[in-house]
C-alpha cells in the first residue's frame, strides 16, 4: 500500500475540525431573536437550565463555582462589596473574574451581575448618593429623577455593573410598611410619572427599537 502524501493528510485533518466546528445559530448576532432563544434552549441540559435561572450573592460566588453550576446571575446584596472601600478597579476585577467562569462553559453563557443601585451607586466606596426615594418623590420633578438615574448608571458601568434593581414603583399608602421610604408617593400618578428615572438609567428608547426587546443605551 503506497504513502499517503503527507500534505494531503494534514488538509483532511483541517477539514475534519473544521466540520466539527459546529455553526450555533444562537452566536449569530444576525439572525432574529427567538431563534437564537429557541436554537440555545434546545442545546441546554436540565442542569444548566436551572443554573440560568439561578441568581447567587457575591459572598458566596466564584469563577470555579460559576462554571460548575452554570449560574446565570450574581447579585450584591446591601452592604456586600469585594473588599472595605474597594476602588472602581476593584470592582471591575472582581466582576471580569466571575464573567471569565461563565464564559467558560460548555455553552459560553454570559452571567448578568446586578446591584441595589436605587438612589446612587451606595454600595460603593466615594458614590454619589441622592435622596431616598420619598425625597425624590417629594420633589415633584421627574426630570430631576431622570437625570439621577443617568447619573447613577454612568457610576454603576464605572464599576463594570451591567444591571441595577431599580426602580421600586410600589405605591405606600401605610407608613407602617417598614419599608415605606422606598415609595415615591401614595399617590400613584406621582409614582407613575417619577418612572421616568427608568430612560435615565438605560437611555430613551428610540422609535425604531423593537418592541418586546430589551434597550440599553450606549452609556
Amino acid at each position: 500500500m503506497g504513502r499517503f502524501p503527507v500534505f494531503l493528510m494534514g488538509l483532511v485533518v483541517i477539514w475534519a475540525a473544521l466540520a466539527e466546528a459546529e455553526y450555533m445559530i444562537y452566536k449569530d448576532a444576525a439572525k432574529p431573536l427567538n431563534s437564537r432563544i429557541k436554537d440555545l434552549v434546545s442545546r441546554m441540559t436540565l442542569e444548566e437550565k436551572i443554573g440560568q435561572m439561578t441568581q447567587i450573592e457575591r459572598g458566596v460566588a466564584s469563577a470555579e463555582v460559576i462554571k460548575d453550576y452554570f449560574i446565570g446571575s450574581v447579585l450584591s446584596g446591601g452592604g456586600s462589596v469585594p473588599s472595605k472601600q474597594a476602588s472602581a478597579e476593584t470592582w471591575i476585577n472582581m466582576v471580569n473574574g466571575f464573567q471569565k467562569g461563565a464564559l467558560s462553559t460548555r455553552l459560553g453563557i454570559p452571567m448578568i451581575y446586578g446591584i441595589d443601585a436605587v438612589h446612587g451607586h451606595n454600595n460603593v466606596y466615594k458614590a454619589t448618593i441622592f435622596p431616598h426615594n420619598i425625597g425624590l418623590g417629594a420633589t415633584r420633578d421627574p426630570e430631576l429623577v431622570k437625570r439621577i438615574g443617568a447619573a447613577t448608571a454612568l457610576e454603576v458601568r464605572a464599576t463594570g455593573i451591567p444591571y441595577v434593581f431599580a426602580p421600586c414603583i410600589a405605591v405606600c399608602r401605610d407608613p407602617r410598611w417598614g419599608r415605606c421610604y422606598e415609595s415615591y408617593s401614595e399617590d400613584p400618578k406621582l409614582v407613575q410619572a417619577m418612572t421616568e428615572i427608568v430612560p435615565g438609567l438605560q437611555g430613551d428608547i428610540p422609535a425604531t427599537s423593537s418592541k418586546g426587546v430589551p434597550f440599553v443605551g450606549g452609556k
